[in-house]
């Protein structure tokens, strides 16, 4: 019934939140808890849910707008990302493992994307 469970693009979305959760939050200073880090799990769970509201849509472009957005909070993590770098929470090694995870997932929704509006 919920399609959007089958696919690797919403799959791929959720373990990606998981590993954000375990392995980046938690690096974190308190002072950012009420800051980045809530802007964070907004930016995450917006790519997930996302793919999934827009699965139930009626025509491709509509669910196509909705990968939009999916991709757009994608980005905005990306932004968040960077701000983590040049604030000294995150190291260089987290820093490109979680960049090349959103890239991937980035390519993934873009190609989903691109196949529906044709």
């Amino acid at each position: 019934m919920f399609r959007f469970r089958k696919w690797r693009i919403y799959q791929e979305a959720r373990i990606l939140r998981l590993n954000i959760r375990r392995e980046l939050i938690p690096k974190l200073p308190n002072s950012e808890r009420f800051n980045l880090v809530s802007q964070i799990q907004r930016a995450v769970d917006s790519v997930i849910l996302n793919i999934a509201e827009g699965s139930y849509r009626k025509s491709d472009k509509d669910f196509a707008h909705f990968l939009n957005q999916s991709l757009t909070s994608l980005y905005e993590f990306v932004a968040i990302l960077d701000l983590l770098l040049d604030s000294g929470y995150v190291n260089i090694k987290d820093y490109e493992s979680f960049n090349l995870k959103a890239e991937d997932l980035a390519r993934q929704i873009s190609a989903f994307s691109k196949a529906l509006r044709k």
